[in-house]
């Protein structure tokens, strides 16, 4: 009989590969923001203002992204 049941590390790798995701995905939204900053050819402090806005979102996204991974590695040792 086969064993269904989902064990915790299991669901450590899922939902930290499902967090790495999510940060990637902010990570390609930072890329995209600044990209399209760069082609409207805004002044300097327009694009200060715009790097400003993304830095932190980039930052989180980073971190996400970090803990996601750590998460799977976690998993995968342990389980």
């Amino acid at each position: 009989m086969e064993n269904t049941s989902t064990s915790l590390f299991e669901i450590l790798i899922w939902a930290g590969a499902a967090i790495s995701l999510v940060g990637l995905v902010g990570l390609v939204w930072c890329i995209v923001r600044v990209t399209g900053a760069k082609r409207a050819k805004l002044g300097e402090e327009e694009m200060r203002a715009v790097l400003q806005n993304v830095l932190p979102l980039n930052l989180g996204a980073l971190f996400l992204s970090v803990i996601g991974l750590m998460m799977v590695v976690v998993g995968i040792l342990l389980g």
